[in-house]
């Protein structure tokens, strides 16, 4: 994924909850079939949303601090963050255009990337 992040439970507040605009976290495990899936969707949201967007990847399996206080249960989990609180969240496989749906009036109009 070559806009996407890894973060994890030792940097999550300076690069997620502190970020000056929206974060996406993908919540994912190397072993999780559907978490392949969506990877390439999330990716196509990065090159769409350009810099009004920070796109991340986080690895339930060696970040469990955040996985547990965000209470992810199921992966793959998109969760969209924005001003320092979880906005969206979306579980499961989905197509980028399903995502994009339900975290667009959370991210700031302008040019497209």
């Amino acid at each position: 994924m070559s806009n996407v992040i890894e973060v994890g439970d030792e940097d999550f507040q300076a690069r997620v909850l502190d970020s000056d605009v929206p974060v996406l976290v993908d919540f994912w495990a190397e072993w999780c079939g559907p978490c392949r899936l969506v990877a390439s969707e999330v990716d196509k949201l990065s090159a769409e949303y350009g810099a009004r967007l920070k796109v991340m990847k986080l690895d339930i399996d060696t970040n469990p601090r955040i996985t547990g206080e965000y209470g992810v249960m199921s992966i793959p989990s998109l969760l969209l963050f924005a001003e320092g609180a979880e906005k969206v969240r979306v579980v499961g496989a989905r197509p980028a255009s399903a995502i994009k749906s339900q975290i667009d009036r959370h991210i700031p109009a302008g040019a497209e990337a």
